[in-house]
């Protein structure tokens, strides 16, 4: 049976959702929690719902309202998240090769929209790339999985101002919740990531109390990865 063009950027945007609908699920409370914490840090609704609008990155909207929370400069902060979000920059890289027959503007929406999660989950579906309107495909995940986060956050800085305190202070756990979920399939792939995570953790414990929080932060997060160029080009060879 052939399909008309319709029918088939339907298909495509159904087949989309449904394989973007985990992220969504996972998204929301996540963002919830976020919208919450930053609400307590002294973030307006808009302030926090902004930032998920125009960075639209978990972790580092994470370490971000709790950096502003404890009065760190704003160019720590900056640095810090850059830091953090580096690795998009390959992210992109990689998923722009396999999308290398989309139009430059299909591109550069799908990359900035791109995540942790968006990119594994396009990655799955490699072979959907190759399909008519597959940029349909794409493009719903990105945007579910955006939109589902923006929702999030906005609800949860409403909630923010509703919930007791003590819970809504029990939900900064969700920050060490996400980076340990990360961090653990990943040493279980390659054990001496916990070398790097370490190195991370005793450079920011030892100079924090002379630099900052801040910059303490900066200066374990690129000492850490410095390492881990190294320790994990060992177990390659």
């Amino acid at each position: 049976m052939n399909l008309d063009n319709k029918q088939l950027k339907k298909m495509q945007i159904r087949d989309g959702f449904l394989a973007g609908l985990p992220i969504v699920i996972g998204y929301i409370p996540i963002a919830i929690a976020y919208g919450v914490l930053a609400k307590q840090a002294g973030l307006s609704l808009v302030e926090l719902t902004g930032m998920s609008l125009l960075v639209y990155a978990g972790a580092g909207q994470f370490m971000g309202a709790g950096m502003i929370g404890m009065g760190i400069s704003a160019m720590e902060i900056i640095i810090a998240t850059f830091v953090l979000n580096f690795r998009h920059f390959i992210l992109s890289l990689s998923l722009t090769h396999q999308i290398s027959k989309f139009s430059k503007r299909a591109k550069l929406l799908l990359t900035t929209l791109l995540t942790d999660e968006t990119f594994s989950v396009s990655s799955i579906h490699y072979e959907k790339a190759d399909k008519p309107y597959s940029n349909y495909f794409y493009g719903t995940i990105m945007i579910t999985s955006y939109l589902s986060w923006v929702s999030g956050s906005f609800l949860g800085g409403i909630l923010g101002d509703i919930i007791p305190a003590g819970l809504s202070q029990s939900m900064g756990v969700a920050l060490y919740a996400m980076f340990i979920g990360l961090l653990i399939p990943s040493i279980k792939k390659h054990k001496k990531i916990i070398w790097i995570s370490l190195t991370a953790m005793v450079i920011n414990f030892l100079v924090e109390p002379y630099i900052g929080q801040g910059w303490g932060i900066v200066v374990g997060t690129i000492i850490g990865a410095t390492v881990g160029v190294f320790v994990l080009e060992e177990d390659k060879e």
